[in-house]
């Protein structure tokens, strides 16, 4: 039964690469977004870490409510002194506590501040995560048309070198030409067959990473849509990035969060007051053990903490939140320069690959011209063989150059519009079934929650250390000069 079993996966395997027992279906790029929208390993991943980084909301909240606990203990002694007394004794106990903290000084209010803000930045985590593979998508899929198009390209190549072969060898056998001229085009043939080989390679590597990503082998794919919202502009894009770019607002919201841990930390000095309330008794005797509720009684008070001497804990750890915040008003930093990178290198791949596919679409032109008129002049004695399969051989590699030039310049345009934050699913497909991350936070965050949350919240936010935010960075003049210099640099149309 496993032999079967793998031997059925393979099938699956050599099905998904070479696409020989696929069935042929039409896709469309919208189509292929779709169903990786809903299938991608990467995407559900995320999106599963995103729901468990919603439920950090409900244990910061769980700080506004009681805790209630129930203890019962027991316990047997048996004396064996020589005194004159009872040798065995036992009791029993049983108790209801509950404990309800009334402000501590703003701790709960900051961690909730603290863990929306780590929620925001868990959607921005996802957005990026989306953009990459909706970005690769996009590139497996112009890869495997382009590579279909390479493989075209040598089959009629194939075909052509064949033909020329069997001319020369008649011409040869009639004395028109030399056997220098059948090797020649012997010789053009088997490297062709070579150049055919690695092209259905390439079309079964490239079909081999797109089932990866999209979760199902390319069928007959349409021609690649015009991507929406391609800026014409470096300007435009580079302030839509510095605005939208999900990994600077991750970035953001970790310093919002960063900051919120610093005041959480400040609050550990001051006092905290609590209710707290147990009812319950005890009895000395087993046997009489439900005798406990005729022993039994309520006690209720307040406890106010204060904090006089913690070793150093306290302030240590204010220090330790002082530094993440600064590691994370450092990190947003980072994540500009790192978009502007990606930006300026996006668009000069893209102004790059429109150049030479504009200049492949010309030499595409102008070789099929020459090889037609190559082959003319050879029929009536002006051109050798050499001259025919050497202009061949430009046109294909014309041809080859052109194919590559329009996927380059696709997929530049895609990782631009990643590098914006402008590649997401209802960008490109207005009409695609959108996953909601607020959903499930809104569906959880009231979770156990009780009448009188919103009260004790704003109680405990009273005189509370305050959320100061991170200095900005003596670094914001350098990040000004640096997008200047970025502008002033990049590529033009």
């Amino acid at each position: 039964m496993l032999n079967r079993s793998r031997a059925l996966t393979s099938v699956a395997v050599i099905a998904m690469v070479t696409g020989i027992s696929a069935p042929a279906w039409a896709e469309t790029l919208q189509e292929a977004i779709a169903l990786a929208y809903r299938t991608n390993p990467s995407l559900l991943a995320q999106r599963a870490n995103q729901r468990a980084l919603d439920e950090s909301i409900v244990q910061a909240r769980a700080g506004l409510r009681p805790t209630l606990d129930l203890t019962v203990s027991g316990s047997y002694a048996r004396d064996y002194s020589d005194a004159p007394i009872d040798r065995d004794s036992d009791s029993a106990a049983a108790s209801v506590g509950v404990s309800q903290n009334l402000w501590t000084g703003g701790r709960v209010g900051h961690s909730i501040t603290a863990a929306d803000a780590q929620i925001l930045a868990g959607r921005e985590n996802l957005r990026d995560t989306e953009q990459s593979v909706l970005a690769l998508v996009i590139q497996s899929y112009a890869d495997v048309i382009r590579d279909g198009e390479i493989l075209r390209i040598r089959e009629a190549n194939l075909g052509v070198l064949r033909r020329q072969l069997d001319e020369s060898t008649a011409r040869f056998e009639v004395g028109e030409i030399t056997r220098t001229d059948v090797a020649q085009s012997e010789a053009r043939l088997a490297q062709s067959e070579a150049d055919l080989a690695n092209a259905r390679a390439q079309l079964s590597v490239s079909r081999a990473a797109y089932a990866a990503v999209v979760g199902q082998s390319p069928g007959d794919l349409a021609p690649m849509p015009v991507l929406p919202g391609v800026p014409a502009d470096f300007d435009n894009a580079l302030d839509v990035a510095l605005v939208d770019n999900p990994a600077i607002r991750a970035a953001g919201y970790d310093l919002q969060a960063a900051e919120a841990n610093v005041a959480a930390a400040k609050a550990e000095y001051l006092p905290s007051l609590r209710a707290t309330a147990s009812y319950g008794g005890a009895n000395t005797d087993f046997d009489r053990f439900g005798d406990i509720a005729d022993n039994t009684r309520l006690t209720a008070g307040a406890t106010l903490s204060v904090p006089l001497f913690t070793g150093g804990l306290n302030s240590s750890r204010v220090a330790q939140a002082l530094e993440r915040a600064n590691a994370a008003q450092i990190a947003v930093e980072g994540e500009r320069r790192n978009t502007l990178q990606a930006v300026s290198s996006a668009y000069a791949q893209s102004i790059s690959a429109r150049s030479t596919l504009q200049a492949g679409q010309e030499a595409v032109r102008a070789a099929t011209v020459a090889a037609e008129g190559v082959r003319q002049e050879a029929q009536v004695g002006l051109r050798t063989t050499l001259d025919v399969l050497n202009q061949e051989l430009e046109l294909r590699n014309a041809e080859v150059t052109l194919a590559s030039a329009r996927r380059n310049e696709y997929v530049a345009q895609a990782n631009l519009l990643a590098a914006m934050g402008k590649l997401e699913g209802p960008d490109l497909d207005p009409t695609l079934e959108v996953y909601d991350p607020a959903a499930n936070y809104n569906r959880v965050r009231n979770r156990g929650a009780l009448p009188w949350d919103g009260v004790l919240e704003t109680i405990d936010r009273v005189a509370a250390p305050p959320i100061v935010p991170a200095a900005d960075a003596e670094d914001a003049p350098v990040d000004a000069q640096l997008k200047s210099e970025v502008v002033r640099t990049a590529p033009r149309n």
